[in-house]
Parts: C-alpha cells; structure tokens; sequence
C-alpha cells in the first residue's frame, strides 16, 4: 500500500539529516517529534484511502505520549511551516521562538506597575474637565494644573506664554494666574480651602480663619445671642420662657442634658442662644479670644434700674463691639418705670430710639410672657442689619462653649459652628488638643450626622477637654491635627513664659503691634476717679491712645482682672485693695495690677508706657569720610584699597561713594584693617585698608561717606 510504503522513506531522511547536523540540544523525547510532525504529511486523495482501507488500530502506549508532546510544541510554538525541515532547523526555530518569549516576559515583568500611570495619562488626554468645578490651592505647579484640570501641559505652558509669563512644567503659578489661564480654556476652578496658621487657631482669630471666604458661597446664618445684666434682674427667668415657648414645636420640655447652647425657632428662622452664667463666661471666653456672640441682650429690671453689674455688662458688651438690645424686665410690677431705666442707660451711650438713639429697648416680662415675642422680632431685626453670613460647603471653624469630662463619653465639649459644615467622624484641632467627631448630639439630645452654621452641638472624641473660648478647625487627617495641637499647645507655654505685664506691652508698643493702651481703673472714691479720667483724657498724641475699658469705686475684683485679660490691658487701683484671691487670678492669666497712692505717680507711669507706644523715628547719622589712596584689588563685585580718615571716623557700615564732589554709586565696608590687624573702627587721621563690595569700581582720589541708620524713641 502506498501509504505503508512512504512513511518509511520519510523516516529514513529524518534520520540521515539528524547523522549530518547534530544539534547538542537535542533530547529523545523531542526527536520523535519533528518525526511523527513528519508523518501525516501526505497527499489528500492518500489520506481519503487510508481511511477507508486501513483497518481501525489502537495507537501503542509510546505512540500517544509522542503525539501528546507534538500536539504541545504546536500549542507553545504555533504551526511550523509546512515545507519538509530537518531536525536542526526545526530546533533552531523552536529556541528562537522560547527566546522570542523569554524577551516577551521580561519586558511585561520590567513594565509591571506603569500600566496605571498609562491609563492616567489615556484618562487626561481626553480633554479639559468640563462638567465639574475644580478644587485647586493657592499655588500650584504647571503639571498638578495640568494633571487636575485634564488640560495638556503644553497647552497650559502655550496659554501662559500668552500671557506673558514663561514658566516650564514645575514652575509654580498662583491661584489668580490658574484662574485667567482656566477660564481660557474652559475649564472652571475654585480655591482649595487651606487650614489656619496654628497662629490663627491660638489667638481665636476667626476674621483670620474665615477671610478667604468666597461671597458666591455665603448663606444667611442665624444669629447667636447672650444674655447678660445684673444679679436677680431676671436673666434666667428670661431665657426660660423663651426656651420653653418658642422650642421647636413637639420639642417643648424634650431638653433632656444640659449643652450649654440651645435654638429657638421664631417665623421659621432659628436663633441660637448661649445658655451661660452672664458677662463672666462671656468675659472669660473673650479672654481666650473667642468672638462668637452676635448680639448681646441686657437685661434690666424695671423696678431696680441701673446696678453695678449692669454697668459691667455695658462695658463688656461695648468693648467687644457686640450690638446690644436692652430687655427692660419685669415691668408688670408695680414701681416698674421703663422711663427711668432708659435715661439711666442714656448716660452709657445707650440712647432709645425713640428718643433719637439707636439703642433697641424692648419692655418685657419673663413671668407673663408680655413683649417676648417682640423682643424675638427685635433679635431677627438686629441680625438682619448686621448682615450674618456663612459659608456652609467649607470644613467646619468653630468656638469651644464649654467643656468637661463624662464618665461614659470621655472629654466632651459643647462647640457652636461659625462656619462651615462639621461631620461625623472629621478629624479636627481644637484649642492644643485635637481628635476625631465620633458622638455629635443636638441640644435636644439626638445624635446628628453634620451641623451647620450657629448650630450649637456636643461631641466627644476629644485626646482631652478644650478650654471655654478655644477655637476648633476641621484638618485633612489625624496626623495635621496632631501637628497643629501640638503647635498651638507651644505657643500656649511660651505666652506663660512672656508675662502680659507692663514690659510686655511696652514690647508690643515699640514693635507696632499696639496702638491703643487699655485701662481698668478702680479708685476708692468717685472724686477721685473722675479727677484720674480727666487727668488722663489730657495726654494726647495723634499717634497713641488711652481706652479706659472697665472703671468704678472699689477694690480691685476678680470680674476686673477678667476684663483686663480679655482686652489685653492692665489694671490700675488708686488707695484699693487686692485681695490674695484676685492676684492668685491676675498670676494665672498673666495680668499686671498697679496699685497707686499719689495720683501724679500713676498719670506718670502711664506716660511712661505711651512713650514706648510711639514709633521710633529712623534717623540718618554721617560717621565720616575717607579717600581712597590707593586700589590694590579689584573683583568682580569686591575690591581691597586704602584709605585715609579725612574727618570723624570710619566703621563697618555702608558708604556713599563721591567722584569729583558728585555722588557715584554705594557700597558697603565689610573688612577694616589697621596694618594687620581687623579693626571695628579707624579714627580720624588715620589710614587704614578697607574691604570694598559694591557695583562701583573705586578709583584713587574718590571719597567714601560712611553713614548708619540709627531707629530713635520719641517721647510725648
């Protein structure tokens, strides 16, 4: 049979090739290989007779293993050409094609990981971000505006060249430059909201905090108020009725823990109310610089008039620049004379408006309810005129209310939200301790998920308890929290380092961080007083000023040490005591309190601390002149030449240069040498070598005018 007969041949010509070209790799599995591959290659009408002639055999043990193996190599190797090939040449293609896929494994192994690096750059040469705004910080790099933006760095690079700034791809553009460029190119951008200076969060200062705010962004905020005024005038019979009438409807009685800060809801506006003991917390969170209240209300009894503590009250609330509305209580009693009390009041500034004032006087009564909804009518009003706004998308900034430790909750604060929207579970800094929201409950008790503007909240989580008046800032994670409390817990230790005493004043004066010196005064008698605030009232100078915060008969109190460290001020008591407790308080807040017998030694004094208020003058002193004799080194920008004193003396100070009486550059004298030795400075008559570094070049005959710029105290 012919198919019997060629297979043989076939084989006998593999074997000859295999005899003449050696191949050193070859096993015996393999070369059954290319031989059975061999095999089937037959014509198609042989096969077609093959199959019908051939009796049906069942293939041997050894022949099904080597088929196996062909049936591998052409998966792993592809089809090998169809042509007849020796074994060489077979092999010679099967080792370049595992080379081929050596080569291949190594590259994709050396390219592993950059593959997410490619999609990025697929995903940002799609096209500019056109859907959405934008968030970018104040500076930004050409290629991170490049990367957020989805703009090419060669267009962002094109469209700055444009405007006429050549920058390359790490060069640094600020945020008004980002802007031009992005609205250029379609795309709209915003400012990153970044975080406070620990600084900032330290001093309370939340003008600093939320000055960066977007006037897009701002929404009308409820106001938040304080109630304040004399002992038993009502204050908290006040704030009763108006937490139990006007609470949330359904919500009436529901307060079951005490937060501090409550709301109040009136014509479907809310109104936050600081639920606290007076113009003493008020004074003590201003101490810490705390500015949260809006308005103030005072309340004064109809039947008493003006006390003590009202008057305190005035001054606090005027000192802080709070608008206050006066609440005259309790005027269904009988004696109540609502015209008394305004013209009592008209002699601290606080003038109604129907007399031509500006002063709201609203006549109430906390026992019948009478006038309290006017007087909310009054709040709304007031806080209308003050234009209250916040900005509810940005990371919540705050004021610490108050603060103590829960036997079950831990560290535990009450805040009120200024502005900004405060979450569950954000990581914030607060005061020189920090921590993560994991409890937020609402006055009511209920927990809540975020709190918007003037919205007083309690929440635990805290590393420990802040202080009352402590600021909080929510930070991008853990780790900035823990920084910046850190930060702001240094500053705390060095402040308690740096007494607030007279000497440190007088260093804020002569720095320029003060221009304004306040006074508590306290003197035994009202002669006397008066006598020191007209004696004061005439040191006068456009540059300085005296504020006398805080006065009274009396000695010096606890509420007048408050009020000094609140301001910033000292306190000065004429023939007064003061108490062991009193000091023990100025001590811990760092206030100095000046006692006084004779009246000429206190205005003395206080002359004496203005004269450090007063800028120092900066005044120009000509120390002398020399000429140049003779160059011995030239430099680029240095020159060694010698000199001689032709009057007064000569230092190490900077020089007018003068060529034929005309003035020729400047320069500076680093080195003055007398023969060998470095000198400070060289006399009259006296000849010296002078290191020169200027832009000028010296020549022999010029004159160098030595001069220095001396920063002189004047006095009232």
């Amino acid at each position: 049979m012919v198919p019997q007969k060629s297979t043989p041949k076939k084989k006998t010509s593999a074997k000859k090739g295999a005899a003449t070209k050696k191949s050193p790799k070859v096993t015996r599995k393999k070369s059954a290989a290319p031989s059975k591959k061999a095999a089937p290659k037959k014509s198609s009408t042989a096969k077609k007779v093959a199959k019908k002639e051939e009796p049906q055999i069942e293939p041997s043990q050894e022949d099904k293993s080597l088929q196996e193996a062909a049936a591998s190599d052409a998966e792993l190797f592809g089809q090998l050409d169809d042509k007849p090939q020796d074994k060489a040449e077979l092999y010679d293609e099967i080792i370049s094609k595992e080379m081929e896929r050596e080569i291949i494994k190594s590259q994709r192994k050396q390219m592993a990981g950059k593959d997410s690096r490619k999609k990025k750059e697929e995903v940002q040469s799609k096209g500019p971000i056109t859907d959405k705004t934008v968030e970018i910080p104040e500076v930004i790099t050409v290629k991170e505006f490049s990367e957020k933006t989805g703009i090419g760095a060669a267009k962002v690079i094109g469209e700055l060249m444009k405007n006429g700034i050549l920058a390359n791809i790490n060069q640094q553009v600020d945020f008004e430059t980002a802007h031009i460029i992005a609205a250029d190119l379609g795309v709209s951008i915003r400012k990153k909201q970044s975080e406070a200076s620990a600084e900032d969060v330290f001093k309370g200062n939340l003008e600093a905090l939320l000055k960066e705010e977007d006037p897009a962004n701002l929404l009308e905020r409820p106001p938040i108020v304080v109630v304040m005024g004399h002992v038993d005038h009502g204050k908290t019979s006040l704030l009763d009725f108006i937490r139990e009438s006007t609470v949330v409807e359904g919500e009436s009685g529901g307060i079951t823990q005490h937060i501090g800060a409550y709301q109040v809801k009136k014509n479907d506006r809310k109104i936050t109310f600081l639920d606290t003991p007076g113009h003493e917390a008020f004074t003590a969170m201003r101490a810490r610089g705390a500015k949260v209240t809006d308005i103030a209300i005072l309340v004064v009894a109809a039947d008493e008039g003006v006390k003590p503590q009202t008057v305190e009250a005035i001054q606090h609330a005027q000192e802080a620049g709070v608008p206050i509305i006066v609440a005259i209580n309790k005027i269904d009693k009988e004696g109540a004379d609502p015209d008394r009390i305004k013209g009592e009041l008209g002699e601290y500034d606080l003038i109604p408006e129907e007399w031509g004032g500006k002063t709201i006087m609203a006549p109430v009564s906390a026992k019948t309810g009478q006038g309290m909804q006017q007087l909310l009518d009054m709040i709304l009003l007031v806080a209308d005129l003050e234009n209250l706004k916040a900005n509810p998308k940005r990371p919540a900034v705050g004021t610490v209310i108050e603060a103590h430790l829960d036997k079950s909750l831990g560290p535990i604060s009450t805040v009120v939200v200024n502005s900004g929207t405060l979450n569950i579970f954000d990581n914030i800094v607060i005061g020189s301790t920090h921590g993560r929201v994991k409890v937020m409950k609402d006055y009511l008790g209920k927990n809540v998920k975020a709190a918007g503007p003037s919205m007083p909240v309690l929440i635990a989580g805290l590393e420990k308890a802040p202080q009352s008046g402590d600021i909080f800032q929510v930070v991008a994670d853990e780790k900035l929290a823990r920084v910046q409390a850190q930060s702001v817990s240094t500053l705390r230790e060095a402040e308690l380092l740096a007494k607030r005493g007279v000497g440190e004043i007088i260093s804020q004066i002569s720095s320029g961080q003060l221009k304004q010196l306040k006074l508590v005064l306290k003197a035994d008698a009202k002669g006397s007083l008066e006598a020191i605030k007209e004696s004061i009232a005439e040191i006068k100078n456009e540059d300085v000023g005296v504020k006398i915060i805080l006065s009274g008969v009396g000695n010096v109190t606890e509420s007048d040490v408050m009020m000094a460290a609140a301001a910033g001020g000292i306190v000065m008591g004429f023939h007064t005591i003061v108490n062991p407790q009193v000091k023990r308080v100025a001590e811990r807040e760092n206030v100095e309190v000046l006692q006084y017998t004779i009246i000429y030694k206190l205005l003395e004094d206080i002359r004496k601390i203005l004269t450090g208020m007063l800028e120092p003058e900066e005044v120009e002193t000509i120390l002398g002149k020399a000429q140049v004799k003779q160059v011995f080194l030239t430099k680029r920008k240095e020159m060694i030449v010698g000199c001689k004193v032709l009057n007064g003396h000569i230092e190490k100070v900077k020089v007018r240069v003068f060529r034929n009486e005309e003035k020729a550059g400047e320069g500076k004298i680093t080195t003055l040498k007398k023969v060998d030795e470095n000198v400070h400075e060289v006399a009259e008559n006296q000849e010296c070598g002078i290191l020169f570094v200027g832009d000028i070049k010296l020549e022999e005959g010029d004159i160098l005018e030595a001069y220095k710029m001396e920063k002189r105290v004047r006095t009232l």
